[in-house]
């Protein structure tokens, strides 16, 4: 099997679970800048359509897949063996406590935080290495006004941010309709010590 980036959402196991949608897959893996031996870490992984893309991305590295939901762990798994991505570790838990016994990474993603962000921001700063990039997700302002804030207050980071809104269109009969997907936002921060 030949890896593109931006596998087609469809392709996923999905279930209940929220999963990153491919057009954001993409820009997050672009500001990733994922090389073939990275560590990555995915906090909050979901489905773990992230994660099955960053490990192919980086086949001889490893990823770190923290999930806290039971079915979003077992759908990781399942995504994992679906793409051939054998080199992504599950872990069953809550950031950041499951992220103990995890080594530095090059790349850390956080989609989900269950509203421990500041706790997961200091242990991602110890967890990335010097260089690294953090790349947070965010669909509520909340979490975009947090993060933001937080990050532009440590000068050993660089921080860039942007929105993106996505709109596909569906083909149905004759006509074109346009489906908006829920805006978001990414937070990118380079380590510079």
């Amino acid at each position: 099997m030949t890896y593109f980036p931006g596998i087609s959402d469809d392709e996923f196991l999905r279930g209940d679970i929220p999963m990153t949608k491919q057009e954001v897959r993409i820009l997050v893996l672009n500001k990733a800048k994922i090389r073939p031996t990275d560590i990555i870490i995915d906090i909050g992984a979901g489905t773990g359509s992230l994660s099955i893309e960053a490990a192919l991305q980086a086949p001889q590295g490893t990823v770190y897949a923290i999930e806290r939901h039971p079915e979003g762990v077992d759908l990781i798994r399942a995504n994992a063996v679906k793409f051939g991505a054998a080199n992504v570790e599950v872990i069953s838990g809550t950031a950041p406590t499951a992220l103990q016994n995890i080594p530095k990474a090059d790349a850390i993603f956080i989609g989900g935080s269950g509203g421990h962000l500041q706790e997961i921001l200091k242990q991602s700063n110890y967890l990335l290495k010097s260089n690294g990039r953090l790349v947070i997700t965010a669909i509520t302002v909340e979490t975009l006004y947090e993060a933001l804030h937080t990050m532009q207050a440590k000068p050993e980071f660089t921080v860039e941010a942007f929105g993106m809104q996505v709109t596909r269109i569906k083909h149905i009969k004759t006509s074109n309709m346009l489906q908006a997907l829920n805006p978001i936002y990414l937070i990118t921060s380079t380590k510079n010590i």
